[in-house]
């Protein structure tokens, strides 16, 4: 519980954070990894991610992340591609707040209706990786974000185990959401 509100001041701190994704000079492997966390609105939303993962079960353990991974290659690509997504830096901010909220309030949606917005929130993410990757190597650079991807959804996806469903899981999806708000309201 004490290191909520030390997230929660430092993400309300570096609201620059959002729009700024360091990197890509390491190579594109490197690069790649290095996207997810390079940009706290990454960060916060693929944990999100995992937390809601953990606190859905069942079958949504394995189907919301591989929903999102398997979706941001695809915008990956189309952003690597210079194919438009008008919106994508609020689409992004969106994903942080609404799965910050769906963990906060634990909620547990029919995965039908969950997958198709956990797809789009995953394009998003992915689009904005492709579109500030390199101009060459997209394949090792994909690997890269995709790895990484994979590792903090695993991240959340253990921290929400070890929650077990409690007032502190939902307390830290609540500081994600609120931490996405003032990434999109003081950047």
């Amino acid at each position: 519980m004490k290191n909520i509100p030390r997230i929660t001041t430092a993400a309300l701190l570096l609201p620059h954070a959002a729009l700024a994704h360091p990197g890509h000079e390491q190579g594109q492997f490197l690069g790649g990894l290095s996207h997810p966390v390079g940009g706290a609105d990454h960060l916060l939303a693929m944990v999100a991610l995992g937390l809601l993962a953990a606190q859905y079960g069942g079958r949504g353990v394995w189907a919301l992340p591989l929903t999102f991974v398997g979706s941001m290659i695809a915008g990956g690509l189309s952003g690597y591609a210079g194919l438009p997504f008008p919106g994508v830096e609020p689409m992004i901010l969106a994903s942080v707040v609404i799965l910050g909220v769906l963990v906060a309030m634990a909620a547990r949606p029919p995965l039908g209706v969950l997958l198709p917005g956990v797809a789009l929130f995953g394009f998003a993410h992915g689009w904005a990786h492709g579109a500030e990757g390199p101009a060459s190597g997209m394949i090792p650079y994909a690997a890269g974000f995709a790895l990484m991807t994979i590792g903090l959804h695993l991240a959340g996806i253990g921290a929400g185990r070890l929650l077990q469903r409690g007032a502190l899981l939902r307390g830290l999806g609540g500081s994600t959401a609120l931490a996405g708000l003032a990434l999109a309201f003081g950047g």
